[in-house]
């Protein structure tokens, strides 16, 4: 059981007790104080941090311990890339080799923001970093704790999505402490995501931009930029980028993406169902809950309660959700691709 026993100076401090009232053992503090972070950080350890998209695992870039902490503790395997974040495009130049110049439109255009860009690296980008790959992804983050953070350090840091590998993205500082209890310090609290799915990233070949993850900027957004972008988004052997296995962003409970609710749950009238849908509320007696995403089908609003939404479908056990696709443009393209990979085929 955990409990909010504590609050001060900014801090939540979240204790454990396996019997009230025995001994309480410190499990995580969630802080407002970027101090405490650097502290963390600059000692090689992980903490939690806010980003506009969802809350990222982060660590120093050029240390070994801390990036390999990260692979430990979500158990990713190795193969999958990181992304680096930093603060200012003048940044750049102590990592990357070269910009294409549809990447210098596009950072233009949308940074900082929720787009991730796949550039040659420098040398001094570690290969456990980038999976081995010559390429290093980057982006700057539009949250101004992220940024206040990364401002203060001499390095910069590698924040995948803080969640074991596979589940459920965090997009509030609860969820990261649910996930990992005593295993990590401190979450830098940024409140709730206001994006709410992961980054859109971009890579290049040949010069002309690819996209490898559909995110938080819709695929129009980008093409109105810098023209017809190719999709890749798909790759199961060494990845280019974080996102492209087919199972991922998945909860606990089974869970389906379909077409026709009303349909489909007719074939299961003894399970207790939790529906996730996109404008309109399904009733039926077998659903014990439904969870709407935007009541007025703003698809902004859906994508910021995305992940918030499946994170408490899957606490109340039970016998499977059922999503409801979006119609496939604009940000329910981008929520259609998580809702996919988090689900299975009937």
């Amino acid at each position: 059981m955990l409990l909010n026993i504590c609050k001060a100076k900014n801090c939540y401090f979240f204790l454990a007790a396996t019997d009230w009232p025995l001994i309480w053992d410190f499990i995580i503090m969630i802080t407002k104080d970027l101090n405490l972070a650097i502290e963390q950080l600059q000692k090689e350890e992980l903490i939690a941090m806010p980003t506009e998209t969802v809350y990222g695992l982060a660590g120093n870039i050029y240390s070994e311990k801390a990036i390999r902490k990260i692979f430990a503790l979500k158990e990713r395997p190795l193969f999958n890339p990181l992304i680096v974040h930093t603060y200012a495009v003048s940044q750049l130049e102590h990592f990357v080799r070269h910009i294409p110049a549809k990447a210098k439109l596009l950072a233009a255009a949308f940074w900082p923001g929720s787009l991730t860009l796949v550039l040659p690296k420098k040398s001094t980008i570690p290969d456990l970093v980038t999976a081995g790959k010559d390429t290093v992804a980057v982006r700057i983050p539009n949250h101004p704790v992220a940024l206040a953070l990364l401002e203060k350090l001499d390095f910069p840091l590698a924040a995948p999505s803080a969640n074991p590998f596979g589940c459920i993205s965090p997009t509030s500082p609860q969820h990261v402490a649910d996930y990992f209890q005593d295993q990590l310090a401190l979450v830098l609290d940024g409140g709730a995501c206001k994006n709410g799915i992961e980054s859109t990233i971009i890579g290049f070949e040949n010069e002309e931009p690819v996209l490898y993850r559909l995110g938080s900027i819709p695929l129009e957004a980008l093409i109105e930029v810098v023209g017809p972008i190719i999709i890749k988004n798909k790759k199961e052997i060494a990845p280019n980028a974080p996102g492209m296995l087919a199972r991922h962003y998945a909860p606990n409970t089974s869970t389906y993406l379909v077409d026709n609710i009303e349909s489909f749950i007719k074939d299961f009238p003894d399970q207790r169902i939790g529906l996730l849908q996109f404008q309109k509320a399904f009733t039926a007696s077998n659903v014990v809950i439904s969870k709407v995403l935007s009541p007025t089908g703003d698809f902004k609003e859906a994508a910021a309660k995305l992940y918030a939404s499946l994170h408490e479908l899957d606490r109340l056990s039970l016998d499977m959700i059922v999503a409801e696709r979006l119609p496939d443009r604009d940000l329910g393209k981008s929520i259609n691709d998580r809702l996919t990979r988090a689900t299975k085929k009937k």
